[in-house]
């Protein structure tokens, strides 16, 4: 049943048919999922596809053909496979328009039609198999962290390990609009620009002095043509081009208007007026569509976002909900969820535009997001990111999670003391942020995890951020360090929502740490690892699922206003991901585009927590100047400059998943240390 693989509308009865009652007296309505879906159809919907796609279906898919289309259908071959079915069900077999017995020709009718048929047979010889990725055992995971770096190169799989361009790739002489990956190369243009598909060779501009929008060519600029006809729909604030036919622009006028270009010689220098669409009570601020699902998207400064028909160019539905003015949107073109960004907002629709679910990204610091881009390679995979790109010249990565959240309200006490708790960090934020503009991010996160700490346990209780029903688990002391990587201690400077407080398991394979260990060894802590992920996705009683959306990591190099050693910060104003998913584009206001990818070697190349080489001259330990003879050395963990003195230490970072041992400063030695012997004691 292919529904069963894509279609998660289908368990649920959203129109309220009257289906009738049990024999119990119990309702029917949706349909009840088992445990591991989570109480969520799309989580039902996304297992189900990760078992279709995965390495041991696909290696086995092959006898699966043979048997319903293949040369196990019918014969001895299908005798021995214990394949064989009634005469009547196989094509050919009778021919019910030659029966002359009404009854007999009614019995084999309601025979077929009750039972069904075999499909024609389609191969006489076996089916050759499916060719797999080549994993062991058929999971990445299992394999040691330097060899599932090597075959896996998606970026999003090592957001901790994503290498940066130590120079742009590209720079323009305005604030970048949008960055497009294709066969040639990287192509990035400035806002008021948009490159017409397919070829992406000319570009569609407008925001000119005389309302006028014009058609150039890509390398030298020169326009083609100037378009006078649109004036009349007043200051135009947003366009894209669907394809090479249409232009869809949005501006003050409220309307989206769809603009037909003409493709004969004759034509070409018109612009038609398809359709005028309106909803909107105010100006349209962006736009974006979907060639996948033959839609439109607009986000106005009314606070609300239109779903349109590109095929019928008509209205659809209307996305409420937003608590300012919408500031950009995405689609995935894969599962078609639509992700709109207003103010420090991210909001997730389904293409039904029914909320999936949203999150406040605020860090204390005055940020609002100005774009947004989503991971597109493999529905299924729960690893898949939106990425967003801030006015603080931050990028960073969200990831939808389910949590276990309190079916019951928390007590008032409990409330307070979280609300008093995260009053107190973020007035220790902002006095930090007064004392020290300048300071590097990496200072702001260790701060502000030293300011996250609770006064007191509380263990088995549960912390709502302030104004949200968003669950928050406080974790405290050593136990939050061990914590930051292994579950989501969302961001560290100035994110409060925790994930869990008890019973977490320990997620990281000791495999991947300590490859060399011997197998003897390993199959025990392998039964303790998944009976610990057995325990991880068990509902505790009183508990229930809820889907959320989960920060994981950020760029901050080049951009970030935070980073001291950044020397011209700026805001992140377009982003872009390669068709492969190895690398990720950021654009800022400043024209300059910078790349980033997964590194080959983690802890041997830059990263994104490193202080720039020009960012110190002198060694953040003994503050020994750097010199010809003294050379500036990179802590691995804290990203800081040391001396060779004060960076003579090697050990690995887990977080980083960093294997082998690195260079590190002594203080991070001595705390790596100490987290290594605590996690070993909680194995043993």
């Amino acid at each position: 049943i292919p529904e069963f693989f894509y279609l998660p509308e289908f368990l649920l009865n959203s129109n309220n048919f009257d289906l009738g009652f049990k024999q119990n007296g119990t309702k029917l309505g949706n349909v009840l999922l088992p445990p591991w879906a989570k109480g969520d159809p799309r989580e039902f919907i996304r297992v189900h596809r990760q078992a279709l796609e995965c390495d041991y279906v696909s290696s086995h898919l092959h006898e699966w053909i043979d048997l319903i289309f293949g040369y196990k259908q019918q014969g001895v071959p299908a005798v021995e496979a214990v394949n064989v079915f009634h005469h009547l069900f196989y094509e050919g077999q009778v021919d019910i328009y030659n029966i002359n017995d009404p009854l007999k020709e009614t019995a084999t009718i309601g025979f077929i039609n009750n039972f069904g048929q075999i499909p024609k047979q389609l191969f006489k010889k076996p089916h050759p198999p499916k060719r797999t990725r080549s994993r062991i055992n058929g999971d990445a995971s299992a394999a040691p962290t330097s060899l599932s770096c090597a075959m896996d190169k998606v970026f999003f799989h090592h957001l901790d390990n994503l290498r940066p361009s130590l120079a742009p790739v590209k720079e323009l002489k305005e604030p970048v609009g949008q960055i497009i990956f294709t066969e040639k190369g990287i192509l990035a243009v400035e806002q008021n620009k948009v490159l017409i598909p397919p070829i992406w060779n000319k570009t569609f501009a407008w925001g000119y002095a005389d309302l006028s929008c014009r058609v150039a060519n890509y390398e030298s600029d020169k326009a083609l043509i100037v378009y006078e006809c649109l004036s009349e729909w007043g200051q135009i604030f947003c366009a894209i081009c669907p394809n090479p036919k249409l232009v869809v622009t949005g501006g003050t006028s409220t309307a989206i208007c769809v603009w037909e270009m003409g493709t004969s010689k004759e034509k070409a220098k018109t612009l038609t007026l398809k359709q005028a669409l309106h909803g909107h009570t105010d100006a349209v601020t962006c736009l974006t569509a979907s060639s996948a699902y033959h839609i439109i998207v607009s986000g106005s400064r009314d606070r609300t976002c239109i779903i349109w028909d590109l095929n019928k160019l008509s209205f659809v539905t209307q996305l409420r909900g937003h608590r300012a003015p919408v500031s950009a949107l995405c689609i995935n073109e894969l599962t078609g969820d639509i992700v709109s960004c207003a103010g420090t907002y991210i909001q997730v629709w389904n293409i039904n535009g029914n909320p999936v679910v949203n999150v406040n990204t605020f860090t204390g610091r005055s940020q609002q997001i100005l774009c947004c881009c989503v991971s597109e390679m493999n529905e299924w995979d729960t690893q898949n990111v939106i990425v967003t790109g801030h006015s603080d010249g931050v990028v960073r990565f969200w990831r939808m999670e389910f949590l276990q959240v309190p079916e019951t309200p928390v007590p008032e006490e409990t409330s307070k003391l979280v609300e008093n708790m995260q009053e107190h960090s973020d007035n220790a934020q902002i006095d930090g942020d007064a004392q020290d503009e300048d300071s590097s991010d990496s200072d702001l996160e260790d701060q502000s995890i030293q300011d996250l700490k609770p006064k007191q346990s509380l263990s088995g209780s549960t912390a709502h951020r302030t104004k949200s029903s968003r669950a928050a688990w406080c974790v405290e002391g050593e136990e939050s360090k061990r914590w930051a990587d292994q579950l989501s201690l969302d961001e560290k400077d100035g994110f409060v929502f925790v994930n869990y407080s008890e019973g977490q398991p320990k997620l990281h394979s000791q495999s991947q740490h300590q490859p060399q260990v011997q197998s003897h060894m390993q199959q025990p802590h392998h039964q303790s690892l998944q009976n610990d992920i057995r325990r991880h996705n068990q509902l505790r009683q009183g508990y229930r699922w809820e889907r959320q959306l989960v920060f994981r990591s950020k760029l901050t190099m080049h951009t970030a206003f935070d980073r001291k050693d950044n020397c011209h910060p700026s805001e992140v104003t377009a982003l872009g991901i390669s068709k492969d998913h190895s690398k990720i584009l950021v654009g800022d206001a400043r024209g300059r585009v910078f790349s980033w990818s997964v590194s080959d070697q983690p802890g041997r190349t830059a990263a994104d927590h490193w202080i720039k080489d020009d960012g110190g001259d002198c060694c953040s330990g003994c503050s020994a100047r750097f010199s010809l003879t003294e050379r500036r050395h990179h802590c691995r963990n804290c990203g800081q400059l040391f001396c060779q003195k004060c960076s003579r230490f090697q050990c690995e970072v887990r977080r980083l998943k960093i294997s082998s041992p690195v260079r590190v400063c002594q203080n991070c030695y001595y705390n790596l240390q100490q987290e290594k012997g605590a996690d070993d004691c909680s194995r043993n």
